[in-house]
């Protein structure tokens, strides 16, 4: 059987300008994931990213900290189709029919960093409006075509996979969960669940043979857990 490991990316630059770039922390993680996935002795035949900054430099560094320790790493190419779904229009979409009921929601959105808990409890509403189709926008990739995008990606990396290959992709948390969704057969709900307990850098493990694929294992963090650094296990 062939491995794939998804690799959701370092931690991004929340509340800040430009989200999609790493923290210092982020930078962090990206080597410490090198570095454990080298003492592993894990042979990567594939790696991809989607061509957002924060995966692409995630999979940049971590691969670079591989090669440094002696390991032989392919190239990093690039897929789109594992791009995480654009929370910010997903926002400006749903937010509007949101508002009779969370009148303080624009506040929350406006200063995330400050108010990092209740925005994800606004942000969890915005996303369960959106995976079961409760809004009106059509502007927005909806959750079915974005299950659509992430499944193509997934049918490519197993067309082109040899038997016993290891495919590292460089992710967010939304595309797990949409991997998640897909493989498992769990609910969008569930799946979502799952979503908000996903860390930085964290792999999840899937086997294919053929076009066969099984989730092997969720949310690996032992790379951050054995420095005992409990500042490199972030969320968001």
């Amino acid at each position: 059987m062939g491995s794939i490991y998804l690799i959701r990316h370092g931690q991004a630059s929340f509340g800040a300008d430009n989200y999609d770039v790493l923290s210092a922390v982020g930078v962090r993680q990206s080597t410490v994931l090198g570095e454990h996935l080298a003492e592993l002795g894990l042979r990567l035949d594939r790696c991809l990213a989607g061509d957002l900054r924060r995966q692409q430099d995630t999979g940049r560094l971590a691969l670079a900290r591989m090669q440094e320790a002696g390991a032989s790493v392919p190239a990093l190419e690039t897929d789109s189709a594992f791009n995480e779904f654009d929370a910010d229009a997903l926002i400006r979409a749903l937010l509007p029919s949101l508002l009779p009921d969370e009148p303080h929601a624009l506040d929350v959105l406006r200063n995330a960093a400050q108010h990092r808990n209740e925005f994800q409890r606004i942000f969890a509403l915005i996303v369960q409006r959106w995976h079961t189709g409760d809004y009106p926008s059509a502007d927005v990739e909806s959750w079915q075509g974005f299950v659509e995008r992430v499944n193509a990606g997934l049918q490519r990396v197993l067309q082109h996979a040899e038997h016993g290959d290891n495919v590292a992709i460089f992710t967010s948390g939304g595309t797990i969960t949409a991997l998640l969704h897909l493989v498992t057969r769990i609910t969008p709900a569930q799946a979502f669940e799952l979503n908000w307990q996903i860390i930085n850098t964290s792999l999840s493990h899937l086997k294919f043979r053929g076009s066969e694929v099984t989730l092997a294992s969720f949310n690996s963090q032992a790379h951050v857990q054995l420095l005992k650094a409990p500042e490199l296990m972030t969320y968001r």
